[in-house]
């Protein structure tokens, strides 16, 4: 299944989520796209339900299905709870660390500085997107890609960076300090619903 790569505000509408991390898309219309506008009262069973769950967190990561369900059978494998291990997996994406690090103002955005090849870990340059960051790692900027615009203007405007990473604005320069814990990850994502829908 290939990534979605359609009008994210329809999704965001749709799942209930803004998946922009702006909350935008809900301000305007906070209800799912549609000729019937908010009066679509529609309730969803229990398969919907865990369906729309999986949804939210693989449009909310910008990953196709194939990748999300690699990553959901490795947190399998992993000692502790497997919807927490899953959420804290796609947490260490590389276009997710450089995201949170304030590095891109997307997640969108992350992926394509990561896939052109901007980025480096421990000072080799990755453009895997989805190489797992391990706790220890710097994530910096090759030197020719350090006066990016819209790495620059993307720093500027982002005021938060969780407290499992570190980051020095000055250098561009960040670190994965330790694996997130599931009380610092997305409130909005209830992981218990996408292992229920995987086990199905």
């Amino acid at each position: 299944m290939a990534r979605y790569t359609g009008p994210s505000w329809k999704i965001s509408r749709r799942l209930g989520i803004s998946l922009s991390g702006t909350g935008k898309e809900l301000e305007k219309r906070p209800y799912a796209p549609g000729q019937h506008g908010p009066n679509q009262r529609k309730k969803l069973s229990e398969y919907g339900l865990q369906l729309q769950e999986k949804q939210k967190l693989r449009h909310m990561f910008g990953i196709n299905e194939r990748q999300f369900r690699t990553t959901f059978d490795k947190a399998a494998k992993m000692a502790g709870k497997q919807g927490e291990n899953f959420m804290i997996l796609l947490e260490t994406r590389l276009d997710n660390v450089v995201y949170r690090l304030g590095l891109a103002r997307t997640r969108r955005a992350a992926r394509q500085l990561v896939n052109h090849g901007h980025v480096m870990v421990d000072g080799k340059r990755v453009d895997i997107p989805s190489y797992s960051v391990k706790p220890g790692q710097t994530i910096s900027l090759r030197e020719k890609s350090q006066n990016l615009t819209v790495v620059d203007e993307s720093i500027e405007v982002n005021n938060y960076v969780p407290e499992y990473l570190s980051f020095d604005a000055d250098n561009k320069v960040g670190t994965f300090v330790r694996l997130p814990e599931r009380s610092e990850l997305s409130a909005e994502i209830n992981e218990a619903l996408i292992v229920e829908f995987y086990s199905r």
